[in-house]
């Protein structure tokens, strides 16, 4: 089964190209009744676009989406919602000279083996454009997640090497690397701005941060909440690992110090990061995604053509040096999607 679709009881399927007519989202499963806007989508939409500064890519696209159906009279009906965003700044001929040739990094050689055809312009499916959908309709899991009093915050925790020292949530959205540290995110930009003109790119660490969550929601086994956001974060192209909680430092930690106690006021510590047994707790759900380089560099790379021989490769166009801070907005949408199915699976479970 093609996977171009995500979620059970709250449903997406994304569809459109980087460089086609248009990209997109069906959404299915919205409270019917639930009051929401193109105008209150397109908040969430503004925050992913492109050209919002010099450490995203200069590509210009309003993002402006449309509403096709699902809504009358500004609520949800509970059928099918349909949004539309049109490419406007698509340059497919950027990529005639390289059409033939796999880019080091990108899922061209991949596409290739599996479909047996590929879109050259600008990754096609594969592109970050992709997420554009996932961004609407985390939009409206988001509205609904609110009336549960459930909030969701990512940021920029590392990235080109500098750590932030500091939590300000104010400030995340003051910055254009969306860091936690004001101090920190003036170093980052300046890294990524100088890397940029070098034709290079670099990750980072994101961080996300989840409050308001009712204990409860998950499945034991398979379908654990941290495996459910594990793969939603692992569903973006440039996400490459992801740790809960104390994360990857437990290995160096006792089961006495690892372990959250409790008293009768309730856990002492979120070593767990917010789930147990792939069930939450109700505290604070923590994660951390790392966030590789921008695959699309100008430097010169050794590659292959589709006909095996030895090249090498620039990859022109207009792509981010760093992707973490338009990755964000994305990173909250998934979130938000596995959360509102979640709750609609536990009330689903308990009649």
């Amino acid at each position: 089964m093609p996977g171009n679709t995500f979620g059970k009881l709250f449903k997406i399927t994304t569809f459109g190209e980087s460089h086609g007519g248009a990209v997109g989202v069906i959404v299915d499963g919205v409270t019917p009744g639930l009051e929401i806007s193109e105008a209150e989508i397109q908040v969430e939409m503004n925050r992913r676009k492109p050209g919002q500064s010099e450490v995203t890519t200069p590509r210009k696209e309003s993002d402006k989406i449309h509403i096709l159906s699902g809504i009358f009279e500004g609520k949800a009906t509970g059928t099918p919602m349909m949004i539309i965003l049109y490419n406007q700044d698509q340059r497919p001929s950027a990529y005639n000279d390289i059409k033939d040739l796999f880019r080091p990094g990108h899922a061209d050689i991949t596409y290739l083996k599996k479909y047996g055809i590929r879109d050259y312009r600008g990754s096609g499916r594969a592109s970050g454009r992709e997420t554009a959908g996932r961004v609407a309709a985390g939009a409206i899991a988001r509205k609904q997640l609110q009336q549960r009093s459930v909030s969701v915050l990512a940021y920029t925790k590392r990235a080109a090497g500098i750590q932030c020292e500091s939590f300000d949530a104010s400030v995340i959205e003051k910055n254009p690397m969306r860091a936690c540290d004001m101090a920190a995110a003036a170093e980052m930009e300046k890294r990524v701005v100088q890397l940029a003109k070098e034709g290079d790119s670099t990750g980072g660490l994101v961080e996300c941060r989840i409050n308001g969550v009712a204990p409860g929601l998950g499945d034991p086994v398979f379908e654990k909440l941290e495996a459910e956001l594990g793969r939603a974060m692992l569903s973006l192209g440039a996400v490459k690992g992801i740790e809960f909680g104390s994360g990857f430092a437990c290995v160096d930690m006792n089961g006495s110090t690892h372990n959250d106690w409790m008293d009768s006021s309730g856990f002492q510590s979120n070593n767990a990061g917010g789930t147990l047994g792939g069930i939450s707790t109700g505290q604070e759900i923590v994660f951390r995604i790392a966030v590789k380089p921008t695959s699309s560099i100008t430097k010169k790379q050794k590659t292959v053509s589709v006909d095996g021989e030895e090249t090498d490769i620039i990859t022109e166009g207009r792509h981010d040096p760093c992707i973490c801070a338009r990755i964000i907005p994305v990173v909250e949408a998934m979130v938000c999607l596995v959360l509102e199915d979640q709750y609609k699976r536990q009330a689903a479970l308990h009649g």
